[in-house]
């Protein structure tokens, strides 16, 4: 199978790439080489054959943004699949980032999907991502699952993290959401990877193609860019051992996520591409471990791995940050025959000395 992958030679791309690979499959790359994700590793603009990097069977890469529609028209002739990865990611610094989020993200998509319906491509696999959950799920002992408001500054300010009960005020227990839960993006990132899922979904009805959505949770490894504003948690962390600081974890760094290795990421999207029984229109995938962990537990495995300082909680917070967000991944398992081989503590011992992105 020829398969482009849009953002292909970013973190989760390469990975993919690698995974395609060894599967047998072609790729094609198309990737903009951002400042903010790639700014030691960026070719002059063009197209770019032979690209080592990635394996023997990856290539063309062509260097051109995804909102691009020459370059995106000419991306997708002879591929029969897309994945496409290409995005502004993280929660951002503020109000200022909304734009950009909007134009890579949603407009990005939306020149993407043109050019494969112009193209007769009828087959996507899109990252997307959980944070268009907002909050994850969450039962009150008295009135059952409930859906937990936004926190209130207030709250965060006096140390109170726990989203209460929206009726009664009480304590919550945190527990899985599925894929079939109310959707609540809480900040521009989460909205703009909701509305890239609707934008496919419309190509889907509109072409008779299929999109696998892969909601990716908080994913780590080996290519990790390094401590932007952009980046992941875990890439945070490690730069801040490597000046030999300690990592700072926000609020009580009890937040419970779920931590996903990169290449379990990669094969994901590849069992995607091939799946045990034809994928319906639209379709939705968790992809995470299926193991609960807290930003807390994290810091201090990578600082204990590294020989560095124990984590400092600070009790500051992001107000765009939500508290707890962790999902079944069994959906994937069943449908796609795929599950997360990498435990956080072998997958952290590997990250640990694995090259990182400048």
């Amino acid at each position: 199978m020829r398969v482009l992958v849009t953002g292909g030679a970013g973190f989760i791309g390469s990975a993919v790439i690698q995974e395609l690979d060894r599967a047998g499959h072609q790729s094609v790359i198309i990737d903009s080489f951002r400042a903010d994700v790639h700014a030691g590793d960026v070719p002059r603009s063009g197209l770019h054959r032979g690209s080592a990097r990635f394996g023997p069977s990856s290539g063309p890469l062509i260097v051109a943004d995804i909102r691009d529609h020459e370059a995106v028209t000419a991306a997708v002739v002879g591929v029969d699949a897309v994945v496409h990865l290409a995005a502004k990611v993280g929660l951002g610094v503020d109000l200022d980032d909304l734009e950009d989020y909007v134009s890579s993200n949603d407009l990005g998509t939306a020149v993407l999907l043109r050019a494969m319906a112009r193209a007769g491509i009828g087959r996507l696999v899109l990252a997307g991502s959980m944070v268009v959950y907002g909050e994850g799920a969450y039962a009150c002992a008295e009135h059952g699952p409930v859906v937990p408001a936004p926190r209130l500054e207030s709250d965060l300010l006096s140390g109170h993290f726990e989203p209460p009960c929206p009726v009664c005020g009480q304590a919550l227990s945190p527990g899985l959401v599925s894929e079939d839960a109310a959707l609540d993006p809480r900040n521009g990132y989460a909205a703009t990877k909701l509305h890239q899922e609707h934008l496919c979904a419309v190509w889907a009805r509109e072409t008779g193609g299929t999109v696998a959505a892969l909601r990716f949770h908080n994913v780590y490894g080996p290519g990790m860019p390094r401590d932007t504003p952009y980046a992941g948690v875990a890439a945070i962390f490690r730069s801040a051992l490597e000046r030999g600081a300690a990592p700072t974890v926000l609020e009580d760094g009890k937040q419970r996520r779920d931590f996903v290795e990169v290449t379990d990421v990669a094969r994901a999207v590849v069992a995607a591409l091939t799946p045990r029984e034809p994928i319906p229109a639209v379709r939705a995938y968790n992809i995470g471990s299926g193991r609960v962990g807290t930003i807390g537990e994290l810091a201090t495995l990578l600082a204990a791995t590294m020989g560095g300082p124990p984590p400092v909680v600070t009790g500051g917070y992001r107000l765009g940050d939500v508290r707890h967000v962790t999902a079944s991944s069994e959906r994937a398992a069943r449908e796609l025959g795929w599950r997360a081989r990498v435990s956080l503590m072998d997958g952290v011992r590997a990250f640990a000395d694995a090259p990182m992105r400048l």
